[in-house]
C-alpha cells in the first residue's frame, strides 16, 4: 500500500496527491483519473466540460467581489510516465504507486513517482475545493496524454476556454518561472529483417544486458551526458562483431520503452560460431569496460552482463544483422546544438529512445527536440535519411510547437513580484529544453499570456524520480498568492 503523506504541508495538496497515486494514469490510460477529476468537480458543484479526447475544463466562480477580475486558467496534465526497475513487480494498470518519504524528499518504491505532473494536478484539485481563496473567475484545464505526444492539447477546440491568462503547473525547478520551451516530434523506423532458422546451426547463443543507468527525462536531463543503454549496447555488439571472422547473428534487441525517457536498460541475444566465442567475448567485454570507464562519473552503477541463454529458433541473417547495427550506430543521440541566445540552454537534441528487434523487423523510436522550428525539421530529416538509406519505412509524428519567451508578459510580472514578496528573492526567468503544453495552447488560443511554475522535481521519467517536500508548500503558496494578486490589481480584462 502507498505510504500516508497527508500529514505533510500543505495537507490538501498531499491528500489529493496520495489519492491520485492510487489511480492508474499511464499515458493513454487516463480514463479512471479523468473520472475522478470529474467526480471531484461534481461534488463541489462546479461546471465542467469533458471533450472527446478526455481533456477536462472545470470552471470555478470568483471569490465574492471579484467577479469581473481577470479570468485565470490553471493547467496540468493527468497522465504520468510509467517506468519501473526491472526487478520491481508492479502493474501500472491496477497497483497504487508506493510512496516513500526520505527526509525532505518523496520517492516511489521502484517506480516513477508521478510528481510530474501529479503535484500540479493535486494543486489544482486543492484550489478547486478551497472556498476561502481570493481569486477572480477561474478555469482549470487538465489534459490527457501529454507525455506521449501532447495529443490531448492537440485535440483542444478553441472554444473550450474564455481565459487568456494561463499558469501551467508542469515545470520542475523551485524558485524559477519558465517562459519558453522546446518544440519536438518523434520519428519511427520499421526496417525489414531477413531471418534464418537456427535449429541446424552450430552456434553459441549469448545474452548481453546493459543496465544500472540513470535514465531520466530526454529533454530536462539530456545536457548531462547520461549514457543511453541502446547506444551502449550497439557499441558493444559492433565491436564484438568486428572480432568475428564470419559475423554474428542478432536474434533479439530490446531497449527503452518510452520515447521521452533516456533508456536505462537494453539487452540483446546474439549467435556466433563456437570457434568465435572467445574472440567475441574478449572484444565485447573490453568495449563494455571502456564504456563503463568513460561514464564512471555520471553512471557509477552502469553494468554489462554476459550470460548463457537458450537457443532461439530464428535470428536475423548476417546481412540484416550488419544493417541493423549500422542503422543504430548512425542515429545521432544527445545534444546536437546549444542555444546561441540563452546561456546553458540546449537548443536541439535527439534521443534513441526505443529499439525492438524480432524475427521480421527492427523497430526504432527516436524523439527530437528543438527551440527552433527549422532546426527541429533538419534534425528529423537526418533521421529520415538514415532510415531511408537502410530501406526502412520512416514515419514522422506531428510536431508540436515551441514557446517563444515573452519578457513583457503581464502574468510574468505579477508572479515575479509575488515571489519576491513571499520569499525575498527575484525568481529566475528560464526556458526549458522540454515540451510544455503552453506552446500548443498559445497556438490554439491566440493572445494567451503564459508562464509555467512548479516545485523541485528531480529525475522525472525514471524510478529515481523525487519531489522536494518543502518546495511543494512554497510552490502552492506562490500559485495561491499570484491568483490573489491578479484578482486584486484592478485589471478587469475577462478575455
Amino acid at each position: 500500500m502507498s505510504g500516508n503523506i497527508t500529514h505533510l504541508k500543505p495537507e490538501n495538496v498531499w491528500r489529493y496527491f496520495q489519492e491520485i497515486s492510487r489511480i492508474p494514469r499511464c499515458s493513454k490510460n487516463e480514463k479512471a483519473v479523468g473520472d475522478y477529476i470529474v467526480s471531484a468537480a461534481e461534488g463541489l458543484g462546479l461546471d465542467y466540460t469533458r471533450d472527446a479526447a478526455g481533456n477536462v475544463v472545470i470552471r470555478k466562480p470568483a471569490f465574492p467581489g471579484y467577479e469581473h477580475a481577470l479570468i485565470v486558467v490553471l493547467q496540468a496534465h493527468m497522465d504520468m510516465v510509467c517506468e519501473k526497475d526491472s526487478d520491481k513487480v508492479h502493474d501500472f494498470t491496477r497497483d497504487p504507486i508506493e510512496l516513500v518519504v526520505k527526509g525532505d524528499w518523496l520517492y516511489a518504491n521502484g517506480t516513477t513517482l508521478g510528481a510530474d505532473n501529479g503535484i500540479g494536478l493535486a494543486a489544482i484539485l486543492a484550489i478547486m475545493e478551497d472556498k476561502s481563496l481570493v481569486h477572480g473567475p477561474m478555469e482549470f484545464l487538465i489534459t490527457v496524454d501529454e507525455e506521449t505526444g501532447m495529443t490531448g492539447a492537440f485535440g483542444l477546440s478553441g472554444d473550450m476556454m474564455k481565459g487568456r491568462t494561463i499558469i501551467n503547473l508542469d515545470t520542475e525547478e523551485e524558485g524559477s518561472i519558465y517562459i519558453g520551451c522546446a518544440g519536438g516530434g518523434d520519428t519511427a523506423f520499421t526496417l525489414p529483417v531477413a531471418s534464418v532458422d537456427t535449429a541446424e546451426m552450430e552456434c553459441t547463443p549469448l545474452k548481453i544486458k546493459v543496465h544500472g543507468l540513470k535514465g531520466g527525462h530526454s529533454g530536462v536531463d539530456i545536457h548531462e551526458g547520461r549514457a543511453n543503454a541502446n547506444k551502449a549496447l550497439t557499441r558493444i555488439l559492433n565491436i564484438g562483431n568486428r572480432a568475428t571472422s564470419k559475423g554474428l547473428l542478432l536474434a533479439n534487441f530490446q531497449g527503452g520503452s518510452k520515447r521521452n525517457a533516456i533508456p536505462r536498460e537494453a539487452e540483446a541475444i546474439v549467435l556466433f560460431g563456437k570457434e568465435e566465442k572467445e574472440g567475441f567475448i574478449r572484444a565485447a567485454r573490453s568495449e563494455a569496460e571502456s564504456i563503463i570507464f568513460e561514464y564512471r562519473a555520471m553512471e557509477p552503477d552502469l553494468a554489462v552482463d554476459f550470460d548463457e541463454t537458450e537457443m532461439p529458433d530464428k535470428a536475423a541473417n548476417k546481412e540484416s544483422t550488419a544493417k541493423a547495427l549500422q542503422v543504430l550506430t548512425a542515429i545521432p543521440n544527445g545534444v546536437l546544438a546549444m542555444s546561441l541566445d540563452i546561456p546553458d540552454l540546449v537548443e536541439t537534441s535527439t534521443n534513441l529512445a526505443i529499439v525492438e528487434l524480432d524475427k521480421e523487423k527492427l523497430k526504432v523510436g527516436i524523439s527530437t527536440r528543438s527551440s527552433i522550428k527549422s532546426a527541429l525539421a533538419w534534425a528529423r530529416s537526418i533521421h529520415r535519411a538514415i532510415g531511408e538509406l537502410a530501406g526502412a519505412r520512416v514515419e514522422d509524428s506531428e510536431s508540436y510547437p515551441g514557446w517563444k519567451p515573452e519578457l513583457d508578459s503581464h502574468v510574468l510580472r505579477v508572479a515575479s513580484e509575488v515571489h519576491e514578496k513571499l520569499f525575498g528573492k527575484v525568481p529566475e526567468k528560464k526556458a526549458i529544453h522540454a515540451g510544455l503544453e503552453c506552446g500548443l495552447i498559445k497556438e490554439k488560443f491566440p493572445g494567451m499570456d503564459a508562464i509555467s511554475i512548479g516545485p523541485q522535481i528531480e529525475h522525472p521519467h525514471s524510478p529515481t524520480e523525487r519531489v522536494k517536500i518543502s518546495s511543494v508548500d512554497k510552490f502552492y503558496r506562490h500559485v495561491v498568492e499570484t491568483l490573489r494578486a491578479l484578482a486584486e490589481e484592478g485589471n478587469y480584462v475577462t478575455g
